[in-house]
């Protein structure tokens, strides 16, 4: 929790700033294959990610974050697409998306 306060108190200062977007870090990122999914059910697998998320492209990599004692899932992952074309839709097509595992 404590990088995501970072990174809001960050964006915060840059708008208090007048930092233009295209001297903000986000423009770092702004290419990149790499997605955050977040409110994923507990109980979803990496399998699961990657069938929803396959039909926007081909994955290269996925991390679904767990406990490090449990080996439960934390609810969120990290994926990265062959390419920058594929995030760009899968963000566009499931962004707000809600999952549920039946």
């Amino acid at each position: 929790m404590n990088s995501i306060q970072s990174i809001r108190t960050l964006n915060q200062r840059e708008l208090e700033a007048g930092i233009p977007p295209s001297a903000s870090w986000h423009a770092d990122y702004r290419d990149t294959a790499y997605i955050y999914i977040g409110g994923l059910p507990f109980d979803l697998s990496e399998g699961d990610i990657l069938t929803i998320f396959s039909q926007y492209g081909e994955p290269s990599y996925i991390n679904l974050v767990r406990d490090k004692e449990s080996g439960k899932s934390k609810g969120f992952a990290f994926l990265k697409y062959e390419d920058q074309r594929s995030a760009d839709l899968a963000v566009d097509n499931l962004g707000g998306a809600t999952v549920e595992k039946t």
